[in-house]
C-alpha cells in the first residue's frame, strides 16, 4: 500500500520561511510526476508545484520566485522549500504522486498558517 505523509507545516509570521516535505512509503514501481497542491476552506485545491520524472518543474504563478520544488535522488521524498511566505499562502497543503498507469495518491495535507 502506498502512503503519502507531509510534515513541515506550522504557523509562522510573515516573511518567514518554511520547508515541507512528503515522504513516501510503499511499492512504487514508476512515478510520472509529483507536486504540491493546497487547499483552503470553501475554495478549489489548486496546484501549488509540480515536478515530473525527468526533472522539469512548474509553478503557479502566485509562488514563482518564492517557492522551489524539489525530490532527493532515491525519489522517496518530495520537498517544498518556501520563502517569503505571505498570508494567502495560507492553506493545508497536500502531497500528490502519478505513476504512469495513472494512479494517483495523495497526502494527508500539513496546515501552513501565515499570520502576524
Amino acid at each position: 500500500q502506498v502512503q503519502l505523509v507531509e510534515s513541515g507545516g506550522g504557523l509562522v509570521q510573515p516573511g518567514d520561511s518554511l520547508r515541507l516535505s512528503c515522504v513516501v512509503s510503499g511499492r512504487i514501481f514508476s512515478v510520472a510526476s509529483m507536486a504540491w497542491y493546497r487547499q483552503v476552506i470553501g475554495k478549489e485545491r489548486e496546484l501549488v508545484a509540480r515536478v515530473s520524472a525527468g526533472g522539469s518543474t512548474t509553478y503557479a504563478d502566485s509562488v514563482k520566485g518564492r517557492f522551489t520544488i524539489s525530490r532527493d535522488s532515491a525519489g522517496d521524498t518530495l520537498f517544498l522549500q518556501m520563502n517569503n511566505l505571505k498570508p494567502e499562502d495560507t492553506a493545508v497543503y497536500y502531497c500528490w504522486q502519478k505513476t504512469y498507469g495513472s494512479e494517483i495518491y495523495w497526502g494527508q495535507g500539513t496546515q501552513v498558517t501565515v499570520s502576524s
